[in-house]
């Protein structure tokens, strides 16, 4: 895992959400996107695709993969950034975390 603060991207509104993540998470790490786990496995893939539309949205935050994924509402579409938990990510850090940024 690259050594990091936070790292942070935007998403344009027409962009597939779960994917700029995957992507995202597979080059901050150096990974292959298919060695990632399923992003399904910690969260909707559906539900984050559908975010940048959403009436009332203003962020969530997850655990994947060794990182809190923070993932906000801007001005033109979305903002995905990326701490390190400083844990391992063999699974026991995945997780809802918190909906209510």
């Amino acid at each position: 895992m690259n050594s990091l603060e936070s790292i942070s991207v935007s998403v344009a509104a027409d962009d597939q959400l779960s994917m700029a993540i995957i992507d995202l998470v597979a080059q901050t790490s150096d990974t292959d996107p298919v060695e990632l786990q399923p992003l399904y496995d910690v969260i909707d893939p559906d539900l984050l695709d559908s975010l940048p539309g959403e009436t009332g949205f203003t962020g969530l935050e997850f655990s994947y993969q060794g990182y809190t994924v923070t993932v906000a509402d801007a001005s033109e579409g979305i903002e995905v950034t990326l701490e390190e938990t400083g844990r391992s990510a063999d699974g026991s850090t995945n997780g809802l975390i918190d909906s209510s940024l």
